[in-house]
């Protein structure tokens, strides 16, 4: 979970009054991460509300046998308390736009022209893969001038149109997916400093194509890309 959470997978959202607690969720409480582990049968608690007692395991190790109705109230006195968003890809593409979001973005991958030996012996696998709201052919317009592009040209192999997209965490979602396959290549500058480019990946176009698919799907994070060499992806 905090590997998602730092990764931008998972986000912490204000908890509100009366929200629901369920099995599973996390919470952050006096500045501590809450995991909620396990609920016990509901049963009528004074005042005719219906209540449930929890096992609570807290990030510092202890634990506590919490009922459901002092965590909610805990929680809305702490000003500070937050939820911790489950690792879904649903709110890239929700209905209502939050903040960070935009009304319309492109998923682009791009195909380097580099004389590089290693990238012209794998250039049909070797891809670059990012997210942005403006013109692609503006982005890479002088490519050969900079390393985020391997100081060469480059070619858009295919885009995908987004609506209502948060661009920082589907590319934290995107690379964090194709981690196993990311390209290790040291280039240099036009000034001769030596530069490790990111968001390059040796990974087939077709899988990238069924990865997108799987983000628009919703379902991604029950899947894993394991092997470069094979090129799957994995439930």
């Amino acid at each position: 979970m905090q590997e998602e959470l730092a990764s931008g997978i998972r986000l912490t959202r204000k908890f509100k009054d009366d929200a629901q607690i369920r099995q599973g969720d996390f919470f952050i409480l006096g500045g501590q991460k809450v995991y909620v582990a396990e609920m016990s049968v509901e049963f009528i608690a004074e005042y005719g509300r219906s209540d449930r007692r929890l096992r609570v395991i807290y990030d510092n190790g202890t634990e506590s046998d919490i009922l459901m109705r002092s965590l909610q109230r805990a929680l809305n006195k702490d000003e500070a308390s937050r939820r911790i968003t489950d690792p879904s890809p649903g709110p890239l593409f929700s209905d209502e736009i939050e903040e960070g979001d935009m009304e319309v973005g492109t998923i682009y991958v791009l195909r380097s022209k580099s004389d590089h030996p290693l990238i012209k012996e794998h250039r049909d696998v070797i891809h670059k893969i990012g997210v942005t709201s403006g013109s692609i052919e503006k982005r890479i317009i002088n490519a050969k001038l900079d390393p985020t592009f391997l100081m060469a040209d480059v070619e858009i192999v295919a885009t995908y149109g987004l609506s209502n997209i948060n661009r920082t965490k589907l590319e934290n979602l995107i690379h964090r997916f194709f981690e196993p396959a990311k390209l290790d290549i040291e280039i240099m500058d036009r000034f001769g400093n030596p530069i490790v480019p990111r968001e390059w990946f040796l990974v087939p176009l077709f899988i990238i194509d069924e990865s997108i698919e799987k983000i628009r799907g919703g379902p991604i994070v029950n899947y894993r890309y394991v092997d470069s060499n094979t090129g799957k992806i994995i439930g």
